[in-house]
């Protein structure tokens, strides 16, 4: 399956998109890689794509300034979109950076393009209601997560929405998105390993 096949089927099952409709997308996309550790966006830097990650992981992260502390906001991995959808969708600056984790690839489309595409198709502007619906959902869970789940509840969320993160990514930065110290982190695992 190709990458633009990868991005028609889950467009497809995410939104409905038919062929048809979908064919009316394709000269907008382009294919982009990264490698480990580059930016797919900068803090402070308005965002202006929206990309589907056919090979790898992101995440989306804040610093202290005054300790230089990093803290994991986000986790982005493949068949999934990476985005900064505030700054996306109101194009103003991103509170965050968005960072590779690992070599990466995504299919990615200009929110211009995706503005024309809205205004051509009702299915690319359902398309855009239930990507902004996502977003919410995902941020909301995200929220209550903190406030309503053990860490350990974190962790087994975590492991449903990306089972392959953890092949791949250091545990440290599992730990920081968990919001969990190292050590915490090593205890669950072992626990749940016991089950």
């Amino acid at each position: 399956m190709t990458e633009i096949d990868k991005l028609q089927y889950a467009l497809q099952q995410f939104a409905g998109i038919t062929p048809e409709e979908f064919a009316l997308s394709i000269p907008y996309w382009k294919y982009k890689t990264y490698k480990k550790g580059e930016f797919y966006n900068l803090h402070r830097n308005i965002c202006k794509d929206l990309g589907f990650i056919t090979s790898g992981v992101f995440r989306s992260y804040t610093v202290n300034e005054e300790t230089g502390e990093e803290k994991n906001v986000f986790l982005y991995s493949s068949n999934g979109f990476v985005v900064s959808f505030k700054s996306f969708v109101n194009q103003i600056p991103c509170d965050y950076h968005t960072q590779a984790l690992t070599d990466a690839s995504i299919i990615y489309i200009n929110i211009l393009d995706l503005i024309s595409l809205y205004q051509q198709s009702h299915q690319w502007e359902t398309f855009g209601r239930l990507l902004a619906q996502e977003a919410f959902n995902v941020t909301m869970t995200r929220l209550e997560g903190f406030l309503f789940k053990s860490p350990e509840e974190r962790y087994l969320d975590l492991v449903r929405q990306h089972p392959d993160i953890f092949n791949n990514v250091p545990l440290y930065h599992i730990s920081s998105y968990l919001g969990i110290q190292g050590p915490s982190l090593s205890r669950i695992r072992k626990r749940i390993s016991r089950q």
